[in-house]
């Protein structure tokens, strides 16, 4: 195979699909450090990772991933790829000792701020562009490195060294093979073949210790954005009638090509680790970015899964962005004085998540009832049609600062409701979107 040369500046057409990226891939991981706290993050980098071919003989993970799609290129046409991943970063913090050397904690107060032992994610990319007639026959290969580095930053408080952060990240090898194939026919389309694998040569026995070791040698959230100077891409979804014996033809693993660009648009997709729809989209009323600090606004996350003062501290720590949580006076609407207590989920008797019970359809329903999922009155995504019509178990009701009401609930038959319950990652419905069916 040949290789390609790397392209310069980003594809403006894949700022769309780079938002739906952000939002259902990366969920805050690459501005939101993983700390030790909640349970969730502890497990938060698993989605979607890439591993050393030493780790991934254990079946729960994976080397690559493979992309196979329709297109219809016109003659001269040339494809933009990216391939975009979060590279796992550690932090450890280290404290000024009395001999002036700096020595390994597992935490350092700076007042308004506590640093802990964190990891975060820095995204990378691999573009290239490059006519599509290139890729007949055996096609090109892009080897690619992303080389180890380590970063320190002094942490003072009052003009006074008391220590430093050390971030630390590991490197990274893959490759990226690229080939097309004519399909015979009367219609000029050709099958697309794109393989990202790691290739890091990393030693490893497979024991849990050195599997999770493997993290920072690992491609996580890997996904490929594809665009089409000339022509179109089919829908693997849903192709034309003609196409569907071809489209069913397509091999694809652990990732899954959706057409990205806007409605109307087929020269752009996205190949991600989760299933989307055709021309996915961000909801009309997100307030932003997915991954700009608003997780940490209490108006936007239920009550009971508030983090205390403690946790805002730590988050303040690994984040500049996290700054004090915003929280609503009962009645006001306005924001609280930065003097207002952290509202205390144990110290509030008005709550109680694992108790309370409200009426739904004239029934009363609390933690243990079982609902039957009718989501999509107000909106929906594509996730909600994998659970439209099961039925659940009711785990707590919650209720935000808006006075909204959500149920926290896990789907029967789920082979991961435990963890779920163990990590406290539910699905959330409001009252009009279950069915209330009684107790277990």
């Amino acid at each position: 195979m040949t290789a390609p040369t790397l392209t310069a500046g980003r594809d403006p057409r894949f700022d769309h699909a780079r938002r739906v990226a952000d939002a259902v891939l990366y969920e805050g991981c690459a501005l939101s450090p993983c700390r030790a706290w909640p349970a969730r993050d502890q497990r938060h980098w698993q989605f979607g990772a890439l591993v050393p071919p030493a780790c991934g003989t254990r079946g729960a993970e994976h080397t690559y991933q493979r992309t196979e799609c329709l297109l219809e290129p016109r003659r001269g046409a040339t494809l933009s790829l990216e391939l975009r991943f979060l590279h796992a970063q550690r932090g450890t913090v280290q404290r000024l000792a009395a001999d002036g050397q700096f020595e390994a904690t597992g935490s350092l107060d700076a007042g308004d701020r506590v640093y802990v032992p964190w990891d975060e994610g820095v995204e990378e990319r691999v573009e290239l562009t490059l006519p599509v007639a290139e890729l007949a026959g055996d096609g090109v290969s892009l080897p690619f490195t992303r080389p180890a580095q380590q970063q320190t930053e002094t942490v003072s408080v009052e003009g006074r060294t008391v220590g430093r952060l050390v971030r630390n990240r590991e490197r990274v090898d893959g490759v990226l093979r690229l080939s097309t194939a004519e399909l015979d026919g009367p219609y000029a389309v050709s099958r697309l073949t794109a393989v990202v694998e790691n290739t890091t040569d990393w030693p490893s026995d497979g024991t849990a210790a050195q599997h999770a070791d493997a993290l920072p040698r690992s491609l996580v959230s890997a996904h490929l954005l594809l665009g089409l100077s000339g022509g179109s891409f089919l829908s693997m979804t849903d192709p034309p009638e003609w196409a569907r014996t071809a489209a069913a033809s397509c091999h694809n693993e652990h990732t899954w090509p959706v057409l990205a660009g806007e409605h109307g648009r087929a020269d752009v997709l996205l190949s991600a680790p989760i299933v989307l729809e055709d021309h996915p989209r961000i909801a009309p009323d997100s307030p932003g970015t997915p991954h700009d600090g608003t997780g940490t606004d209490e108006t936007a996350t239920p009550r009971a899964a508030a983090p205390n003062d403690q946790h805002q501290r730590e988050a303040r720590g690994t984040d500049e962005r996290a700054g004090p949580v915003r929280a609503l006076r009962e009645g006001t609407g306005t924001a609280a004085q930065p003097d207002t207590p952290w509202w205390d989920p144990a110290g509030d008797t008005t709550v109680d998540p694992d108790h309370d019970r409200i009426v739904v359809d004239g029934r009363e329903v609390g933690a243990g009832s079982r609902v039957r999922l009718r989501p999509g009155r107000r909106r929906t995504d594509a996730q909600d049609v994998f659970v439209l019509g099961r039925t659940a178990r009711v785990e707590a009701v919650l209720h935000d600062v808006d006075g909204l009401v959500h149920l926290a609930v896990t789907v029967d038959g789920d082979p991961g409701a435990d963890l779920r319950r163990e990590e406290g990652r539910f699905w959330y419905f409001q009252p009009d979107e279950v069915e209330p069916l009684g107790e277990p």
